[in-house]
């Protein structure tokens, strides 16, 4: 039977020609909170306070640009037929592991000309950065896209959602899995778990690939319900094999650091 729901509109503002998108404003408001939280804790770890202001100012840019590019080069069928729709990022088509590339390396860029650890800046950033991406899915939510496989309406009324996620998630017809919330989840945790890891005893570096081994966990078995996935082959979904690789290179990096002893000094050596 067909449900009469009116989806959410994605345009939160119109101002004459100008639109303001809930996906960009969602996203925009992850990168504020993100910003403000790393902003704090550089200067308890004796920073500037405005070292994550100056590296935001380059970071937030490229990563956006990477993550369509990357998201593009994924979907190309399309995008080389329609040229003028590789510009609509606020239509969605934002691959965070895309963005995680282009963060990444500006970030050590950075690091390198400010004379800064790099590991020393990934560690403050990093639940800044997941905290970001718990956010953003919502955009996903507005957009609805991001989600998984089709369900009954009975089993997300099994889930305790709120009445507003379960009609949005009807979707042309259909009631489908909210991934989306999943990984907002997900993420949440990540990010009380990397807050409360900032007080025990790590050395420098390891709250960062904590993050990337936790994230990447999650999103290897999100992935896998999810229908608009980018693909590598026909059975490889491009999401699953970066989130193996990441989590194989985090853990190595992590394991060759300690027993090699490359960096003993520890987190909470660099607080007041």
């Amino acid at each position: 039977m067909e449900e009469n729901f009116t989806p959410i509109d994605p345009v939160f503002l119109e101002l004459g020609p100008i639109q303001v998108h809930w996906y960009g404003l969602i996203i925009g408001i992850g990168a504020l909170l993100g910003l403000w939280l790393a902003v704090r804790e550089s200067e308890r770890r004796g920073l500037h306070k405005d070292t994550f202001v100056d590296l935001v100012l380059f970071a937030i840019p490229i990563a956006i640009i990477c993550a369509r590019i990357y998201y593009v080069i994924f979907q190309w069928d399309y995008y080389s037929q329609n040229p003028g729709d590789i510009v609509k990022i606020w239509n969605g088509g934002l691959a965070i592991h895309g963005g995680l590339i282009g963060a990444f390396v500006t970030g050590y860029i950075f690091a390198k000309v400010k004379g800064i650890s790099f590991w020393k800046l990934a560690d403050i950033g990093a639940p800044s950065i997941i905290l970001g991406q718990a956010i953003g899915r919502w955009g996903n939510f507005i957009n609805q896209e991001a989600h998984g496989g089709e369900v009954t309406r009975q089993f997300l009324e099994g889930l305790f959602l709120p009445e507003f996620i379960i009609n949005q998630m009807y979707i042309n017809g259909a009631y489908y899995h909210p991934t989306f919330l999943y990984e907002s989840l997900w993420s949440l945790v990540g990010f009380a778990g990397l807050m409360l890891l900032r007080k025990a005893n790590l050395r420098r570096g390891e709250l960062f690939l904590t993050y990337i081994i936790w994230y990447s966990i999650g999103r290897f078995f999100i992935e896998s319900m999810r229908t608009d996935s980018l693909m590598l082959t026909e059975s490889l979904r491009v999401a699953q094999v970066i989130s193996l690789v990441l989590i194989a290179l985090a853990a190595a990096v992590l394991i060759i650091r300690r027993v090699k002893g490359y960096s003993k000094e520890r987190y909470l050596e660099s607080a007041e």
